[in-house]
Formats: structure tokens, C-alpha cells, sequence
């Protein structure tokens, strides 16, 4: 499992990056051009610029993700349903993208493997956890000798 954990923490702090990365050129920019986005694919969302979506990106794909990516780092219970759900978030925020877009493009793509990549680590992770024994209680006269 620390294959797949180590798979999962790298995967959260990628999303984690890049989404920071972009919401704060989203944020700073919000008329796009800094990522040679044009305003009008915006036409048939509820945003007239990309400030708004720049917060949302920020605070579900860029802290969210790095939050996850802590606890993930050191082991937080119940560290698996957080990994899944961030897959589940990243894999809605790209589906409801596309349909306020009207457009797919590859990185569409890569995004959305990834959020199928955290599932999946998630999933395998919360299985393990709810499978593996747990911690042996000390007793007071045990922990003295």
C-alpha cells in the first residue's frame, strides 16, 4: 500500500500546484489572457469573467487537494475517503467545466484521469484501512518494562 499512498500524495500535490497555479492566474487576470483563454467561452456559464472560477478552482482543487496531501503525508485517518473524494471533486469540477464551456480539450483529458487515478488510490487505501488491524493497546505495566 505505500506504492499506492505515494501515488496518491503525488497525484494530490500535482492538482494542488497546477490549481493554485492557475486560480491565481484566473484571479489576477480574470480576463483570461494570461493562459490565452478568451472571455467568450464564458457565454453560456453564470460568470462573466474568470474571477469567480478562479476562488472555486483555488479552494477545491488548490487547498482542498493540499490539505488532503498532509494528511495523506502523514497518514490521517481516514486519509482513503479524502483521497476518493477529492477524485470525486477534481471529476466534477472538469464534467461541469466542459458543459459551461461547450468544449473539450486534452488537458480536459489528463484531468479527468487524474481524478479517476484518486479514486481509485482512495478507494484501494479505505479498503486497506478498514482491513488492517488495529493498534495494539499498551497497558501501564507493559509500557514499564
Amino acid at each position: 500500500m505505500k506504492t499506492v499512498r505515494v501515488i496518491a500524495t503525488v497525484a494530490l500535490a500535482f492538482l494542488s500546484i497546477t490549481a493554485i497555479w492557475g486560480a491565481n492566474l484566473l484571479m489576477q487576470d480574470p480576463t483570461g489572457r494570461p493562459m490565452d483563454i478568451p472571455v467568450s467561452l464564458l457565454q453560456h456559464s453564470p460568470f462573466h469573467s474568470f474571477f469567480i472560477p478562479g476562488i472555486i478552482l483555488l479552494v477545491s482543487n488548490g487547498l482542498l487537494p493540499l490539505a488532503f496531501t498532509v494528511a495523506t503525508a502523514f497518514r490521517k485517518l481516514p486519509y482513503g475517503r479524502w483521497i476518493a473524494f477529492q477524485g470525486c471533486v477534481l471529476f466534477g469540477w472538469i464534467s461541469i467545466e466542459v458543459i459551461m464551456l461547450r468544449e473539450v480539450v486534452w488537458l480536459h483529458y489528463v484531468y479527468w484521469g487524474l481524478a479517476l487515478v484518486l479514486v481509485a488510490c482512495g478507494w484501494a487505501l479505505h479498503r486497506h484501512e478498514a482491513h488492517a488491524p488495529a493498534p495494539a493497546l499498551k497497558t501501564v505495566a507493559a509500557s514499564r518494562h
